[in-house]
């Protein structure tokens, strides 16, 4: 099958061929980095149940990236054994490089991915490959956060990933529940399309892509599911949230700059009312205001960190204003990009110099706070600087919100042409 280009339509969906001699319909794709405890009792369940539930043929791909202990033997060793199950071996680690590679080589209609500790219901795989099969859909994805999932795991995690669904859906306009969820699958016609779009090669690979893909049309369907979290999990929690986070920033400038040929995309399926809401400006003041207040709880955040920063050598006033300068100008920008979807270099500068009109309010706020916190106590404590800060930015935010929306970026009235 030849490979899609970017600007060429996809074709109909279809019901895929199932009775094709020697090739699967399905390849299950398990990413590992030194899983040799875990690899083996996953591979062998998976297996036993694809073979106990799924009708059609199928195959068990191990994706070894760059593993140090004996995981490429456990694997070698499963795919000597068991005929539906192979392994390959990549030098580089990376989940969303091992997905990539091995995606792009597999002759399977349907492509899919599930992590080795399978904390998702094996249950669940069928209901997520069977709209892919159908035609019903091009991507599904299973989702923890549906009213329907069943979810044991602890707060801390719970909390991480509904803020990070949180920051998808109101900066890149997702309305996808559950981008982390390693249970996916995909028509392999769709990841031809939208393979050599996506750019990273870690955690932030199926989100972006899952982005991707509803920006340009394709329909997602989310499967609730049943999982329950690996206690011994390897993921390294704050460096995958960074790293998560940085690509939703990349991503978010791209799609507001317009670098990305989503517009040269052409529409596979026929006309969608939602392609003109997801592709023009972020409009309305619920979309803008949950914009702004992700922004700024991030901004908030960098200011408080670098105001402490700041602080271990200068005074409370000279911190506060380097911290807030440095912060207000990332809020400006992010704003502008992000919550009203203003594109290109044009008034650029004009923004930011409007944006250090209302720095100067804000700085005007708090400054005028910490004096006030000064002379009323003479020296307070550090945590209670930050207390006052913390409030004082909350005002201010209210009062950068407006002058945001009615002067920085106020709506423009769409020129008409009239005939």
């Amino acid at each position: 099958m030849r490979t899609q280009t970017i600007g060429e339509a996809l074709p109909a969906r279809e019901h895929l061929p199932v009775d094709v001699a020697g090739r699967p319909v399905l390849d299950v794709v398990i990413p590992v980095h030194n899983e040799e405890k875990d690899l083996e009792p996953c591979v062998r369940r998976l297996h036993e149940h694809l073979l106990k539930t799924f009708p059609y043929g199928f195959r068990i791909t191990v994706a070894d990236n760059a593993s140090t202990d004996t995981t490429p033997a456990v694997s070698a060793a499963l795919a000597a054994e068991l005929p539906e199950v192979r392994s390959v071996r990549l030098e580089q680690k990376g989940r969303g490089r091992a997905l990539r590679t091995v995606w792009s080589a597999s002759d399977a209609p349907v492509l899919a991915y599930m992590d080795v500790d399978l904390s998702t219901d094996l249950n669940a795989l069928l209901p997520l490959v069977a709209p892919l099969i159908s035609g019903h859909s091009d991507l599904a994805i299973g989702s923890r956060l549906t009213r329907s999932s069943r979810v044991v795991r602890g707060p801390k995690r719970e909390f991480i990933s509904r803020a990070y669904n949180l920051i998808l859906r109101s900066s890149l306009a997702a309305r996808f529940s559950d981008a982390q969820c390693g249970f996916k699958a995909i028509r392999r016609e769709v990841a031809e399309r939208l393979l050599p779009m996506v750019e990273d090669t870690g955690w932030f690979f199926d989100t972006e892509m899952l982005v991707l893909a509803e920006r340009a049309g394709l329909r997602i369907h989310e499967v609730p599911v049943d999982w329950v979290d690996d206690p011994d999990s390897t993921v390294r929690i704050v460096r995958t949230a960074t790293d998560d986070l940085k690509g939703v920033w990349r991503v978010g400038r791209a799609l507001a700059t317009g670098s990305l040929p989503l517009d040269r995309l052409a529409r596979p399926f026929g006309d969608d009312p939602r392609d003109r809401e997801l592709n023009g400006v972020p409009g309305g003041l619920a979309r803008q205001l949950v914009g702004f207040c992700v922004v700024g709880v991030l901004s908030t955040l960098c200011y408080l960190a670098l105001y402490s920063a700041f602080r271990l050598g200068v005074g409370p006033q000279s911190a506060n204003a380097a911290a807030l300068l440095v912060s207000a100008v990332a809020n400006t920008a992010a704003n502008r990009r992000l919550t009203f979807g203003v594109r290109g270099r044009d008034r650029a500068v004009r923004h930011q110099a409007q944006g250090l009109v209302v720095f100067a309010i804000g700085l005007a706020l708090t400054s005028g706070s910490l004096a006030a916190l000064g002379a009323a106590t003479g020296d307070p404590a550090h945590s209670t600087e930050l207390a006052v800060l913390i409030v004082a930015n909350l005002a201010a935010t209210v009062l950068r919100f407006l002058l945001f929306r009615l002067w920085v970026f106020p709506e423009r009235p769409t020129p008409r042409n009239d005939r």
